[in-house]
């Protein structure tokens, strides 16, 4: 169409001798709302850091097309069984109508809550990743999850506030996707660190390793072959009990920087690991 073709043309060019680029016009903001390559900050907290964890049910909280949208984008391999211990590949959505926009989604996420224990009872736990109209309509999430999280009797639940227009790419998601681990499963470990098991000198952590196509597994036989114990992936193929042992951990091993390098430093400055 002429429309597009005229917004397009920037996007294609000769390069001539002489000239240091051919003036393409590609480096550019992501616009909220338009599915981009990009992505959002949603797409960096639910589609790359939290989806992967594997018997935690996460929540796409908001209009059901971010949702659609991630869902099994990207292949995180994982063991165990689909719906009883691992939700990985299953979309779960609060599906938001023009109603909830208008009138909030608090009662609403309550009931997806209580829709979830219901049916799949087995999860270790929940995140609720929070799409655009959660943020602009004030909805809070923090107050339904710590409700729940009672009334589920200390069940871990996590809100991440990661409303896709915070960030003009992925890379925001990342950092408020570790700052929810950060506040909402170490601060909330038990003095005495969880769960128990016997330390040893060679335990190490996998820190930024998706498992895509099962690369972390690759990486995790070779470390054990070498004498080391691998006690948690992030987050391919990873659980909640893995992101709660970590602070256990003797040494991080920093696959993709960009991703978590936010947790990695909290974690070498408040627990010494390096």
């Amino acid at each position: 169409p002429e429309k597009t073709a005229k917004r397009r043309a920037k996007h294609l060019n000769v390069h001539q001798a002489g000239k240091s680029d051919c003036g393409v016009k590609s480096n550019i903001k992501s616009i909220p709302g338009v599915m981009t390559i990009r992505g959002c900050a949603y797409a960096g907290s639910k589609g790359v850091v939290w989806g992967p964890i594997k018997d935690m049910v996460h929540i796409s909280h908001g209009p059901v097309g971010c949702g659609q949208y991630s869902w099994g984008s990207r292949r995180n391999y994982y063991v165990g069984t689909t719906g009883i211990d691992s939700f990985v590949t299953l979309q779960f959505t609060s599906d938001f109508q023009e109603k909830d926009i208008v009138f909030g989604g608090d009662k609403k996420l309550v009931k997806v809550l209580d829709e979830i224990q219901e049916l799949f009872p087995l999860n270790n736990g929940i995140t609720i990743q929070s799409e655009c109209p959660i943020g602009l309509i004030g909805d809070d999430i923090e107050a339904v999850s710590r409700a729940k999280s009672k009334e589920y009797g200390g069940k871990t639940i996590v809100p991440v506030r990661c409303e896709g227009f915070r960030g003009v790419s992925q890379s925001l998601g990342h950092h408020i996707a570790n700052d929810a681990v950060r506040d909402w499963i170490f601060d909330k470990l038990e003095p005495d660190g969880a769960p128990k098991f016997e330390p040893t000198p060679y335990d190490v952590a996998i820190i930024g390793d998706y498992n895509i196509g099962g690369d972390a597994w690759s990486s995790r036989i070779l470390l054990e072959e070498m004498g080391l114990r691998v006690i948690a992936q992030w987050s391919g193929d990873g659980s909640l009990a893995e992101l709660e042992a970590t602070p256990k951990a003797k040494l991080n091993l920093l696959h993709c920087y960009r991703s978590m390098n936010y947790i990695s430093r909290h974690m070498e400055e408040k627990f010494g690991i390096p």
